[in-house]
């Protein structure tokens, strides 16, 4: 498959502003890939897909407020700084993504909060619009970690054009985010809502945990036509040994088992053993789904609608089948479902 056959036209009004209202009762797209058929539902009928013992794998990421705004030193130049992941906590190193970028050069120092009580020093250029920020800050690290929540805003995608509200703070985020680390939410599970977990809870659908730290490299554009020469960025997943249990329980009683969302299908798919089961891991993975591709541990899918030529769109067409997944994006389409991280769903079966 080339980077050309995730191309489609995606009319800009059907980019998700705004959350559903209630998070359940976004619109469910349900993707049947034995009979070929297309269903439209809402996301809490998604019980009715699910019997008895089977399982549920979450990731239990949570956004932190990655966005933040400083001042340069003498030209007081507004600049955007995107925490991506601290590299070194006791030095206060972080990896970050300025904008624009063409401002910020090594030795420059940027001052954050009416008081400036934060500063920031450039030590390193690591890519284009990439550098490498030693903070500053008279305090504790505890302290310093509350001026960083404090400062920060909300991280929404850059589709989303309005300003940041207080609303996106609860709602873009899942309800049973615990490990923070992300600086982008796990979208497939922003549906959830705790009114559907504990009917799901009482139906007898079990839930397992990974953590996958979502990085701005699962939605990093592609490049190159052919996609075996597309690298995606490491990103941070733990699977406990505990998870690895439960999964390879419900494998063993052939149970429907539903990775929700392309990260966990990512941690799933990078820690398979030799005999096709879940190993425990905690480390890395760059690991680029696309088709013809054999999964080996979900047999079920939530997702939401991605955008073209996106290695999400990519990783769901090899889940769905090609064919079938251009063909229900045509129809999400004509029946205007909403697209991107506040979008609708998709549940393929």
């Amino acid at each position: 498959m080339k980077l050309s056959h995730y191309k489609f036209d995606l009319p800009m009004e059907l980019l998700a502003e705004y959350p559903a209202e209630h998070r359940d009762e976004a619109r469910l797209m349900v993707l049947n890939r034995k009979e070929q058929t297309i269903e439209h539902k809402l996301f809490k009928d998604l019980i009715d897909y699910f019997d008895e013992g089977d399982l549920m794998v979450l990731n239990n990421t949570k956004v932190f407020p990655a966005r933040m705004y400083g001042e340069k030193e003498k030209t007081g130049a507004r600049i955007e700084v995107f925490l991506l992941r601290e590299l070194n906590a006791e030095s206060r190193l972080w990896d970050v993504l300025v904008d624009p970028a063409r401002k910020i050069r090594i030795g420059n120092k940027l001052f954050f909060g009416d008081d400036e009580s934060l500063v920031a020093e450039v030590i390193d250029n690591t890519t284009s619009r990439g550098r490498t920020l030693r903070f500053l800050y008279d305090g504790s690290y505890e302290e310093f970690r509350k001026k960083l929540q404090e400062l920060g805003e909300t991280p929404l995608p850059k589709y989303i054009k309005r300003e940041v509200e207080p609303s996106d703070e609860e709602r873009y985020q899942t309800i049973y985010a615990k490990h923070e680390g992300a600086v982008a939410a796990p979208t497939a599970g922003l549906h959830f809502s705790k009114h559907l977990m504990k009917r799901l809870e009482i139906k007898g659908i079990d839930f397992a945990e990974i953590t996958l730290h979502v990085g701005l490299g699962t939605f990093s554009g592609v490049e190159v036509e052919d996609l075996s020469k597309h690298k995606m960025d490491s990103e941070k997943s733990l699977i406990t040994p505990e998870t690895a249990k439960i999964v390879n329980e419900a494998i063993d009683s052939k149970k429907r088992i539903c990775a929700v969302g392309t990260t966990v299908m990512r941690s799933l798919e990078s820690a398979v053993s030799s005999d096709q089961h879940l190993n425990a891991f905690d480390g890395w993975t760059n690991k680029f789904i696309f088709s013809p591709y054999d999964f080996s541990i979900a047999n079920c899918m939530i997702t939401n609608f991605h955008t073209p030529k996106s290695t999400l769109m990519m990783m769901t067409a090899a889940f769905a089948g090609y064919d079938f997944l251009m063909k229900a994006y045509k129809e999400a389409i004509k029946e205007k479902y909403k697209f991107y991280s506040y979008g609708d769903a998709m549940l393929i079966i």
